[in-house]
């Protein structure tokens, strides 16, 4: 995920300089954002605003913003931040790519913890334009701002979330959508597969040109209170994952890569269904570019 970011600043002409502890992972990300460029028809010269570093004192110690994308082990990244606060201006704003830490875990033990918030970019970052700017309580307003700002110049759809809530903004939606959807295969009410088709071919064909509060606005509130008033108490209110998903995943079935999951994936069904995405992300982010 990190080329990809990396990618996001270069292609809009900021200077991007880039650590990996991984010397393998290092010597090939030139070539790896080499391919973005090419998959979205972009002019290579932006390439030349990217610097490899083998130290990472020396990546940063004249950064503006750092955005670290490394594992999600808290006490790692607790470890990251402190050496980010030692190595950096004081003005420069230090970013995790968290997406699902609490920002407020991460900096609560550092020594300037007002420098940190979150950014969490959406894989592939170099295709899915939304970023959520994340602050807790100790984060410096400012730099949220400045973030911001940041993000909408090289072209990211930048929402700032101001409670450092599990989750975020549109992790809880979106799990909230596969809690009912699970809930709805493991009752009997109807299979994976009539799941998926109901949200593609049903209401996910109008979710990427109006937002659901959009969408109440444009049906009325009148209408959404009263189908609340009959409908929530009967929706999915499990505060642990259903049994379902823990069964499949006890009995190993974990989707694509094994050939089973809430659904049933031969070698090409589950490629076909990768290529069909992929090209759909690039499809849409070649529009909005030539918007």
């Amino acid at each position: 995920m990190g080329h990809g970011i990396a990618y996001i600043f270069a292609a809009a002409g900021n200077r991007v300089s880039i650590y990996d502890p991984d010397k393998l992972a290092l010597s090939s990300v030139v070539g790896r954002i080499s391919e973005i460029f090419e998959l979205l028809e972009q002019p290579p010269e932006e390439l030349d605003n990217i610097y490899i570093f083998e130290n990472m004192e020396n990546a940063i110690e004249q950064a503006e913003v750092v955005i670290e994308v490394i594992p999600e082990q808290l006490e790692l990244k607790k470890a990251l931040f402190e050496q980010l606060i030692l190595n950096t201006p004081q003005e420069t704003i230090l970013a995790t790519n968290t997406s699902g830490i609490p920002i407020e875990q991460i900096a609560k033990d550092t020594k300037e913890p007002q420098r940190i918030l979150g950014t969490h970019f959406w894989n592939p970052p170099h295709l899915v334009p939304l970023v959520e700017v994340i602050q807790s309580h100790f984060t410096d307003p400012k730099i949220i701002e400045r973030m911001l700002v940041l993000l909408t110049s090289v072209g990211k759809t930048a929402v700032h979330v101001k409670k450092d809530i599990p989750g975020f903004i549109g992790n809880r939606l979106q799990h909230a959508l596969k809690r009912e959807a699970i809930s709805l295969v493991e009752n009997g009410i109807c299979d994976a597969e009539t799941v998926d088709l109901v949200v593609k071919e049903g209401f996910g064909m109008r979710l990427a040109v109006m937002g659901p509060l959009e969408n109440s606005d444009l049906v009325g509130l009148d209408l959404t209170l009263n189908i609340h008033k009959f409908l929530l108490s009967d929706l999915d209110t499990s505060t642990e994952p259903q049994k379902l998903l823990q069964a499949k995943v006890q009995a190993g079935e974990l989707g694509m890569s094994v050939g089973q999951g809430f659904r049933s994936w031969t070698p090409e069904k589950a490629k076909e269904a990768k290529v069909r995405m992929w090209q759909y992300l690039v499809k849409a982010e070649k529009e909005r570019r030539a918007k």
